[in-house]
């Protein structure tokens, strides 16, 4: 992560464990290139060393919004989900602050860096002061300018425990993904 300037971009250090994501067969691989085809649904997979009776946070950003080159609006947040219990590792299972969205980059951005970053919570915690986010347009504003390391010190979660990212740029699919959005 560190050799894509992930580190400094997203994290300050880069994450002692290699977060395991599935999008069907498709494997994220520390900056492999997927399509936007392959990667429009949430993974079928997140896996990682956990630890029982311990909390996960997972976050799912785009740093190159709207380009890598101008990131004027960067991070913009595809996903988050907390109190996500080590016991079982399931998503499902824990709260979801920010719902799924797929990688959707404009025509001409050029390559951008789809990133997955899971911290390890001091335990459960109350997030009903942030707000939550769905899939909704109304919302897409709203997803811009996180930073998971700013939220990550606002709730004292430390360090990055695990993570990986993809690549991805624009095709023609992506206007199917922005008609499932509504924005088309």
């Amino acid at each position: 992560m560190e050799n894509a300037e992930l580190v400094p971009d997203v994290l300050d250090r880069e994450p002692t464990s290699l977060l395991r994501v599935e999008f069907g067969p498709k494997k994220v691989q520390l900056g492999n290139k997927l399509t936007i085809q392959e990667v429009s649904e949430a993974p079928t997979l997140v896996d990682w060393d956990a630890e029982k009776g311990k909390f996960y946070s997972l976050c799912f950003t785009d740093p190159d919004a709207p380009s890598r080159s101008t990131p004027t609006v960067r991070e913009w947040v595809h996903w988050l989900v907390v109190n996500i219990p080590g016991d079982s590792k399931d998503i499902s299972k824990g709260d979801t602050l920010i719902e799924f969205v797929p990688s959707c980059p404009g025509e001409n951005s050029g390559i951008h860096r789809y990133t997955f970053v899971l911290h390890q919570q001091p335990s459960h915690l109350d997030f009903s002061a942030v707000q939550r986010f769905d899939k909704s347009v109304e919302h897409r504003a709203l997803r811009r300018h996180f930073s998971i390391r700013t939220f990550a010190q606002r709730f004292s979660f430390g360090e990055a425990l695990a993570g990986n990212f993809y690549t991805t740029e624009w095709d023609d699919y992506v206007s199917v993904i922005r008609k499932q959005l509504g924005l088309e």
